[in-house]
């Protein structure tokens, strides 16, 4: 069994906002691939089912940020789980929007969800960073993330989380390469190749400009 954590801050005041990509996420992938419905456990939301073979239960802890922790810890103990089972998506101030990466163990980068994680159980396991960018200044970070995604950026948000619903049963499966492939197909999809597959038009004939003399200068060009 897998344990997929989404890193957020509970309720509707904070549902849009960019620290909770990382909800987002679970709730695409529990609505596309026929989850249960959501239900209260270790002071989370939980919601189970399969992508492929493989059995996955889905996390939004409601501790608040800060201390995701308890919530990570609770469920891993009751599913005996082994660190390498666990997978958190969090935002990422360090990716461009709309950039995904895999990270395996490692540092929290400041991250207080994951900070509270590592503090519980360790950096045994492994990470969905979902890029939000940076606002620039580090003063301002605290502001960036506890405020909602613009309306530019829908359209990116939408392809990223429906990428990463269409790669999920790859994650799951443990093919990071196929999980990857899947995002990069909705978030940077390759150019049309048609034009390339068909076979080359002969080079057209030389253009005749058009003659845009009027009827008098053409006749005084004949006589000079």
């Amino acid at each position: 069994m897998k344990l997929w954590v989404g890193l957020g801050n509970p309720g509707a005041k904070y549902a849009g906002n960019r620290h909770n990509i990382g909800f987002m996420a679970l709730d695409r992938i529990a609505a596309d691939h026929g989850f249960s419905p959501w239900r209260k456990a270790f002071q989370g939301l939980v919601s189970e089912g399969r992508l492929g073979t493989e059995k996955v239960a889905l996390l939004k802890p409601e501790t608040f940020m800060n201390l995701s922790g308890q919530s990570v810890q609770a469920a891993v103990a009751f599913w005996k789980l082994p660190l390498a089972n666990l997978t958190v998506f969090h935002d990422e101030l360090d990716l461009a929007p709309g950039k995904l990466r895999l990270k395996q163990g490692g540092g929290h980068a400041g991250h207080n969800g994951l900070r509270s994680i590592h503090g519980h159980l360790g950096d045994a396991y492994a990470r969905v960073r979902l890029g939000i960018g940076h606002p620039g200044h580090k003063d301002a970070v605290a502001a960036y993330v506890l405020h909602d995604f613009a309306k530019a950026d829908a359209a990116w948000l939408e392809e990223l989380l429906h990428g990463i619903s269409d790669g999920a049963q790859a994650l799951a499966e443990g093919d990071g390469q196929r999980f990857m492939n899947a995002v990069s197909l909705r978030t940077a999809p390759p150019r049309s190749s048609t034009t390339q597959d068909k076979p080359e038009a002969p080079a057209p004939s030389a253009k005749v400009e058009e003659d845009s003399r009027s009827p008098m200068q053409k006749l005084l060009d004949k006589f000079r």
